[in-house]
């Protein structure tokens, strides 16, 4: 059920700063109608640290609602602690959502005795599938081989989307299938490594690249399901050369930059209205927005 294609999808945002739900809606057409095998939703890519709480449920239930059970629909609950990340797994739980996604604490300083402790008491706030989120760079903490694996065991994970970049861990991780049980599902967040992830073992990848050419990604899976790597390569390389977009804006923040990009592709071929950006991150400027249509161009994505 979760594996292939799962864009963390964006949220687009209107001029006043309101959720663009119409927007919203034909970034899920976008990415279903591609043939994608699932949405992450409320993610880092979703800019979820900006949302409200309120936010939150109003996204999670407009995409279960559109998405109309044609993909699981995986919900993101980053937070602070573990109380208020079982409250947001059981938020999304209300909402629809057919996973939860649980990073390891945002603000705490837990060790990982207690961040073990804290995706087992998110698992027991919800009866979804819980999959850990590995994203150092946002929770400054990795998670570690024997953790994931004694929790797999446990029951308590179903799966695990790496962001980490330790490739090294991520190979030793699929090394482990046996004791993770085959229902297990690894998904990288690699944007420019999923010919090498699925190579390596990975089911599936979450790239948030994924929004602005979904089909590059799905025929990269395909071709990758189908043992044909030079073909999986091929589309790899064209998708790293969009992945250029992010190189783009100089001088922004981590949160502003890549985003920003990925949403200026995405109004420049007319699936959300504008790039507006969540406050206080600024817009792209002109110049921005006309070298990545040059190299939106460039790959085959706009005339």
């Amino acid at each position: 059920m979760f594996k292939g294609i799962i864009p963390p999808l964006l949220t687009p945002f209107a001029e006043d700063g309101s959720v663009d739900f119409a927007s919203l809606d034909r970034l899920v057409d976008h990415l279903i109608d591609a043939g994608v095998h699932g949405l992450f939703v409320l993610g880092s890519s979703g800019q979820v640290a900006y949302l409200t709480d309120d936010d939150r449920d109003a996204v999670m239930r407009h995409v279960v609602a559109k998405a109309a059970g044609r993909v699981p629909v995986l919900a993101g609950t980053a937070d602070l602690t573990a109380p208020r990340v079982a409250e947001q797994c059981r938020r999304a739980e209300a909402a629809g959502a057919d996973a939860v996604v649980v990073t390891a604490p945002l603000y705490a300083l837990n060790d990982a005795a207690e961040t073990a402790d804290h995706f087992r008491l998110a698992a027991a706030a919800t009866a979804l599938p819980v999959f850990a989120y590995d994203i150092p760079v946002r929770v400054h903490s990795k998670l570690g081989l024997q953790m994931v694996v004694t929790l797999a065991q446990e029951g308590v994970l179903h799966g695990i989307k790496d962001s980490s970049g330790d490739d090294v861990l991520f190979r030793m991780l699929v090394t482990e299938r046996e004791q993770l049980g085959a229902d297990f599902s690894i998904l990288s967040g690699h944007e420019v490594m999923c010919d090498g992830m699925y190579l390596l073992g990975a089911d599936g990848a979450v790239p948030g690249l994924a929004n602005v050419d979904p089909h590059g990604y799905v025929r990269l899976h395909e071709a990758a399901l189908a043992g044909d790597w030079n073909l999986a390569r091929q589309e790899q390389d064209r998708l790293t050369e969009l992945f250029k977009i992010v190189f783009v804006p100089q001088g922004r923040s981590g949160d502003a930059g890549g985003i920003g990009a990925f949403k200026q592709a995405l109004a420049a071929l007319g699936v959300i209205d504008s790039a507006r950006m969540p406050r206080p991150l600024g817009e792209l400027t002109a110049n921005d927005e006309a070298a990545i249509r040059e190299i939106l161009h460039k790959v085959g994505l706009l005339e």
